[in-house]
C-alpha cells in the first residue's frame, strides 16, 4: 500500500494514463508482418490484430499511384467543366441573338403601328380642314 507521502504507482501506459476500465487492454500500434517480405521467419507468425478496417488492396497501393489517379480524375473533371462552360456560353450567345431579334421585331411593329396611327390622324385632320374650307360639316 502507498503511504500518504509516496506517490501512487501508475501502470505503464502512454503518458501515464490508465483507462479506468479493467477489462480494456492497452492497444499498441499495429505492425503488419506482411510488409517485411525479406524476413521469412516472420511469415510463420500469426499476424497481430488489425487496427485498420481498410481492405488490404487499398492499404498496399502506393501513394504516387493514388496521387496519379487523383490528378487524372481532376483533369477529367476540369475538361468536363470546360465543355460544360463552353456549352453554356454557346447557349447564352444564341439566347442573346434571339432576344435581340425579338426586340428588333417588336420595335419595328411598334413603329409601324405609330406610323399607321399618325397616318390616320393626319387623314382625319385633312378631312376636317377640307370640310371647313368648303363650309361642309362632316
Amino acid at each position: 500500500m502507498a503511504t500518504p507521502d509516496s506517490p501512487i504507482p501508475l501502470a505503464q501506459t502512454s503518458n501515464g494514463r490508465t483507462s479506468g476500465k479493467p477489462w480494456k487492454e492497452h492497444k499498441s500500434p499495429a505492425v503488419s508482418v506482411f510488409h517485411h517480405h525479406h524476413d521469412i521467419s516472420l511469415l510463420n507468425v500469426v499476424p497481430p490484430h488489425r487496427r485498420s478496417h481498410l481492405p488490404e488492396g487499398v492499404k498496399t497501393k502506393q501513394w504516387e499511384h493514388r496521387m496519379e489517379q487523383t490528378k487524372r480524375a481532376q483533369a477529367i473533371k476540369k475538361l468536363q467543366q470546360d465543355l460544360k462552360d463552353e456549352k453554356q456560353a454557346e447557349f447564352q450567345r444564341r439566347r442573346a441573338v434571339t432576344l435581340e431579334r425579338r426586340k428588333a421585331a417588336e420595335e419595328k411593329r411598334r413603329l409601324e403601328e405609330a406610323k399607321a396611327k399618325m397616318g390616320a390622324r393626319r387623314a382625319a385632320r385633312l378631312r376636317r380642314r377640307a370640310g371647313r374650307t368648303k363650309k361642309v360639316n362632316h
